[in-house]
Order: C-alpha cells, then structure tokens, then sequence
C-alpha cells in the first residue's frame, strides 16, 4: 500500500477576510518600513553615506574577474548585436 503525503494536509485556505487582513498587515509594514528607511537616510551624514559608499565600493576587487571582463565590459559588443553589426 502507498500512503501519498501532501503539504497541505494539515492546511487549510485563509478565507477572503484572512486574506484581506493579511495584505493590510502588509501595507502597514511597506508604510512602516518605508518611513523607517526615509528617517534613516534623512539623518544619515554625508561622511557616513560616503563611508558606506566606500565600503560598498571597496569590495568589487575582492571578486575574481576573467581576463575578457577586465578589458571590454560586452557594451560593445550588445551595442553591436542591436544595430546588426559585427563586433570589433
């Protein structure tokens, strides 16, 4: 005998009340979180956004490159592929 197992057993659909709530609790977060992020940038200085910058910044040459990326970034070449042409 095979016993199939399903994830929903023990689940059942929220019904469209609990749904509702559900998205309300979410647009009070994104209202909340977007206030939140907004204070923090508005009090952020600029010798603290340019740390953070500097920090962001500081970890490209931490990632291997191939040879191929370090002397063309494929603009060239996608530039050409749009106007049909062949690349150099």
């Amino acid at each position: 005998m095979v016993t199939t197992w399903r994830i929903d057993d023990n689940l059942s659909m929220p019904t469209e009340s609990q749904q509702r709530a559900w998205m309300a609790q979410w647009r009070e977060a994104r209202q909340a979180l977007r206030a939140q992020r907004d204070d923090e940038v508005r009090a952020l200085s600029n010798e603290r956004a340019l740390a953070a910058a500097e920090a962001l910044l500081s970890l490209g040459p931490l990632a291997a490159l191939p040879e191929s990326r370090r002397t063309s970034s494929g603009l060239v070449r996608q530039q050409a592929l749009f106007h049909r042409q062949p690349a150099p």
